[in-house]
């Protein structure tokens, strides 16, 4: 008897620890819905002001895709696990999240990229000689290229244009999960443990929204 209520009090105070953790997570919108005075923007060679080109309509992020660039975040985060929505506002087009930027620069950041091309969602991309671990160089190459890219390890769990997608990235001590409508698509090593959170302009408009970070 004695041994059983032990067992008991044992599996009661684990349970109440993992109820505790849970607790102290903290959910935060990185977009308010409204407006983005929260982010950092960059626009390729200065070309537009930035106003024209991250917008906010109808309660949603407006990225128009032309000229490059991208809006990042004015904080830096380490483990967590940042969730957005995203669609194709006309055809399917090509955006990215990056995470652990390091050095902001102009058009792209030292930083990862989970890419969300369509057709493409759940690759990494390595801008600007950021690295991970698990890349190695394609067969036959004898250089790294540009824009080195660890391919997504299942078919693609993308939606149609125009419907909502929704990534899922979890960081943790360095280590980058990215799942595209719950299919865990890419995992890989960085040694670099935080960084800003960046929405990125490349080539056609896309939207966001229920952009947060939990940690």
């Amino acid at each position: 008897m004695k041994k059983q209520m032990k067992t008991t009090a044992i599996a009661f105070f684990a349970a109440a620890l993992i109820f505790m953790s849970g607790c102290s997570e903290k959910k935060e919108r990185l977009f308010n819905g409204k407006d983005l005075t929260n982010w950092n923007f960059v626009v390729e060679n200065d070309a537009r002001p930035a106003g024209e080109v991250f917008l906010v309509e109808d309660g949603v992020i407006l990225i128009k895709g032309e000229p490059f660039g991208y809006m990042f975040t004015k904080e830096k985060y380490g483990d967590c696990t940042l969730e957005a929505e995203w669609r194709w506002v006309d055809e399917p087009a090509n955006s990215g999240i990056f995470v652990l930027i390091e050095e902001p620069a102009n058009p792209f950041p030292k930083g990862i990229e989970s890419q969300l091309k369509a057709g493409q969602a759940g690759d990494l991309v390595l801008l600007k000689g950021a690295d991970l671990r698990e890349y190695v160089l394609p067969e036959g190459a004898t250089e790294r290229p540009a824009f080195p890219i660890i391919s997504k390890q299942e078919e693609s769990s993308e939606k149609l244009a125009g419907e909502w997608n929704k990534a899922r990235i979890v960081l943790q001590d360095g280590v980058v999960e990215v799942y595209i409508n719950g299919i865990l698509q890419n995992r890989a090593t960085s040694d670099v443990k935080e960084g800003y959170i960046g929405l990125q302009s490349e080539g056609g408009e896309v939207q966001f929204r229920h952009v947060t970070v939990t940690r």
